[in-house]
């Protein structure tokens, strides 16, 4: 190699360290000490004892563990199809360039910049039973207040709810973005065709999207599999774990229980779950193209 393709290459290195140095300290370090850390009994303050596969054990036979995991991917299922099929007709609905589009596409993003703190608060004032909106509508006509936040059946509905309204935005966004990127001479040819608009959607815009649309239920179901902040502030697992996900016992083997190891043991489970269940939905959807 010449003097000037190994500078060009020193030259290319010293651009990306920083960024790769970022990346190690920030993810791959954290990944691999959560590894060596599932192998150990340990606690908040640094005391280990190497346990081996001890914690998995443990995990395999938790009556908790195994709820907690029903309970994410009953999240998971309520939250991530709904939320793709209300963003897309959301998406065709404002694909317009005028001020009442532009205003309600920037009134149903505003629900994603709120904090998981705010977005809790409005909810609970609309679910309590005691005072809520919901209850106030209900005693109006005459019937009685429903318990969404105590009643272990509709705990998860709810915050399926709370999750879909405050996820709107972004693969709303992605959506629109995806719309905007069709030629317009394909909706051309369809008209010449005479082809109705049922026809035009399910054989130009859906396949159109397809991509756009894979990309939305891949970030939605990692993102719903660690679903945390909304069942933690808004009904705190209960009643009886029936509304904890697995990121929520996550948080309280670390802190309530200090079993940092066993803790870091179901994260390591957590993230081999994500990662399974998000190549599955790529490989099925590229064969499903290619075929």
């Amino acid at each position: 190699m010449s003097i000037g393709g190994r500078r060009a290459q020193l030259e290319g290195l010293a651009f990306v360290a920083p960024f790769l140095l970022l990346y190690a300290v920030i993810l791959i370090y954290p990944l691999v000490a959560g590894v060596v850390i599932s192998f150990h009994r340990a606690d908040l303050f640094g005391a280990r004892t190497f346990v081996g596969l001890e914690n998995y054990g443990r995990l395999i036979g938790d009556p908790v563990f195994h709820q907690a995991l029903i309970n994410t991917f009953k999240l998971t299922i309520l939250i991530v199809p709904p939320l793709t099929a209300i963003t897309l007709v959301l998406a065709l609905a404002l694909n317009k360039r005028s001020r009442s589009a532009a205003f309600f596409r920037g009134l149903f993003f505003s629900s994603s910049v709120l904090s998981v703190t705010i977005v809790t608060l409005i909810w609970r004032f609309i679910l309590t039973p005691d005072a809520g909106l919901v209850a106030e509508v209900l005693e109006a006509v005459g019937r009685e207040p429903i318990p969404f936040l105590s009643d272990p059946d509709l705990t998860i509905p709810a915050l399926a709810v709370t999750t879909v309204w405050w996820s709107l935005g972004l693969p709303m966004m992605l959506f629109l973005a995806g719309l905007q990127q069709i030629p317009e001479e394909i909706y051309e040819a369809a008209a010449l065709d005479r082809a109705g608009r049922w026809t035009t959607f399910w054989r130009v815009t859906l396949p159109s999207l397809r991509r756009t649309m894979l990309l939305v239920i891949m970030l939605q179901t990692a993102a719903q599999l660690q679903l945390f902040g909304q069942a933690q502030l808004l009904t705190a697992g209960g009643p009886s774990g029936a509304s904890r996900p697995v990121v929520l016992l996550i948080y309280e083997m670390s802190f309530a229980r200090w079993e940092l190891g066993y803790a870091t043991a179901a994260a390591e489970v957590l993230f081999m779950l994500v990662l399974t269940v998000t190549l599955i939905q790529y490989m099925t959807a590229s064969r499903r193209w290619e075929g």
